[in-house]
């Protein structure tokens, strides 16, 4: 699966115009604020481009980040930006096509940037030790639709959460599928390449965070998928796929469920680009100065994270309420047959 991945993308895909379908095409509405650092990467850069989501988080500003899969290299450049000269962004890629258009304008971004702080790899996502990389040695890992790409998904989670810091995020974007993709999905070339054939079924992916130390995963965004190929759409049936932003935090004491201790938290308004509001996911649009509830979980987020200057703490965890209201059950994504379920808090 490998060779057939490098060969899609080293060589069958010449830009982002050759996909056959929606899957890896960010159509996440861009934010003012992201247009000028996108500004500054090099056009080649932009025209091999197969992300699914925005991968940049706020709050980077010296800090070390990784790229899993990181292509030509357009979020490790954007990513460098916000990090700024104090920072570092390493990106892994295991095609040398791809890797070849990062690095040659490597002293381009330099000039633009004022200094340099990117540096590419390569290597498989699911092998990070044999790349030298330490224990406990990066703030945060972001992913832009790869890892449905891997053949062991498994291992690409272990190694995340060995590489994070405590109180460290994967906030990474990928497709995902309403059910367990069938084999004759799976082990279609195209529909691999196209990032469809290697994506998780939703509840498999939660629980295979949960398993590896990333306790309540949190959906940030989420789109569906339109698989516009008739050729395609006719192997792929009623299968219905998802292009999902999740936020994976490395921390001790999560529960399995939204615990309710009477928390709250205020938000200062004080991280950049988000004055009025911070969305830490989908169900969590803080607003400034308003006293929000929120379940131990979230208290955890925000209090043990690099957020934590920012927020006023309500409450501790010497009395226990119950289940936080509003959690529930079901596939999370926003579509018309689910648009009344009920989702976690």
């Amino acid at each position: 699966m490998h060779e057939s991945v490098q060969d899609y993308y080293g060589k069958t895909l010449q830009s982002s115009a050759d996909l056959k379908t929606s899957a890896c095409c960010d159509a996440t509405s861009m934010p003012e604020w992201l247009k000028p650092l996108l500004g500054k990467v090099h056009g080649e850069v932009l025209s091999r481009y197969y992300g699914c989501g925005l991968v940049a988080p706020h709050l980077l500003e010296g800090l070390s980040i990784l790229d899993l899969g990181s292509g030509s290299g357009r979020d490790c450049y954007v990513l460098a930006q916000m990090v700024g000269a104090s920072g570092k962004v390493v990106g892994v890629d295991m095609t040398a096509e791809q890797l070849a258009v990062a690095r040659a304008h490597q002293d381009y971004h330099a000039e633009q940037f004022g200094f340099a702080n990117v540096e590419f790899r390569q290597g498989y996502i699911e092998q990070l030790d044999a790349l030298g990389l330490a224990d406990n040695s990066f703030d945060v890992i972001v992913s832009n639709c790869v890892i449905n790409l891997s053949p062991d998904k498994d291992a690409v989670l272990r190694e995340a959460y060995r590489l994070l810091k405590p109180g460290g995020e994967l906030y990474f974007s990928d497709v995902y599928a309403d059910r367990r993709v069938p084999a004759a999905v799976r082990d279609d070339a195209v529909l691999y390449g196209e990032c469809l054939g290697g994506a998780l079924y939703w509840n498999d992916f939660e629980n295979l965070a949960k398993r590896h130390g990333f306790s309540d995963p949190r959906l940030v965004e989420d789109r569906p998928i339109a698989v516009t190929d008739p050729t395609l759409a006719a192997k792929t049936g009623n299968i219905r796929f998802y292009s999902a932003t999740y936020r994976l935090f490395k921390l001790k004491g999560l529960e399995p469920a939204c615990e309710d201790y009477g928390q709250a938290v205020i938000y200062h308004g004080t991280i950049p680009s988000a004055e009025q509001a911070f969305a830490l996911d989908k169900h969590h649009l803080i607003q400034a100065g308003k006293v929000f509830p929120v379940c131990g979980n979230t208290w955890h987020m925000l209090h043990a994270t690099r957020f934590a200057p920012h927020f006023t703490f309500i409450g501790d965890f010497s009395r226990h309420y119950g289940l936080f209201e509003g959690c529930g059950g079901g596939i999370p994504y926003d579509n018309p047959a689910t648009a009344d379920a009920a989702s976690c808090c």
